[in-house]
């Protein structure tokens, strides 16, 4: 063989063991966002799901209780918002103000005995509880997916491999501001 044909062997062979890591390392960041993205639709789901069961709660609680207009509007709001959001960080965003919405209303139920013998409030606010369970365990599955995702990123080769073929960091589902706080009501 002659020295030529070697060199050009070797060139390949050479190439082949550098393209091997930088196609395992692809391939590994494109599976890591597209669990995150699965996560996250599955985050989305539940969210709907709570999304549909707030107006019926509503709806059975305004009949009972006239005069906490500011709740129910603080939750008309949220929803509005939260429909409106195009982005992952608007969809968090208006989340969080609903779900600080919510768990106003449900304070505001506890606190009216008619209430909460009602069976249709009742039945509305265990669905509504079942849910918020599920969100939060689809909330964790969606942080835990992102950090993995986010350590393939940042580290090394992925790093390299990241910012070559534009893998972005995602950000984390995290509680609104206030959130360690149990929410007041008044009812002067």
């Amino acid at each position: 063989m002659k020295n030529w044909m070697k060199a050009v062997i070797g060139v390949v062979v050479v190439l082949a063991l550098l393209a091997i890591p930088f196609i395992t390392s692809y391939n590994s960041l494109v599976n890591a966002e597209s669990a995150v993205d699965s996560q996250w639709a599955n985050v989305e789901s539940k969210l709907q799901r709570r999304y549909d069961l707030i107006p019926n709660l509503v709806n059975s609680v305004k009949g009972s209780m006239t005069q906490e207009k500011e709740v129910f509007g603080a939750i008309a709001d949220a929803r509005s918002k939260l429909s409106g959001a195009k982005t992952v960080d608007d969809k968090v965003k208006a989340n969080n103000e609903l779900e600080s919405a919510v768990s106003r209303l449900l304070v505001v139920v506890e606190n009216y005995p008619d209430l909460k013998s009602n069976q249709n409030v009742q039945g509305l606010m265990d669905e509504l509880a079942g849910t918020e369970n599920r969100i939060s365990v689809e909330r964790d599955r969606y942080n835990k997916a992102v950090q993995t995702y986010n350590n393939k990123v940042k580290r090394f080769p992925g790093s390299i491999i990241a910012n070559m073929t534009g893998f972005e960091p995602r950000a984390f589902f995290t509680a609104v501001d206030g959130a360690d706080k149990a929410p007041s009501v008044n009812f002067d």
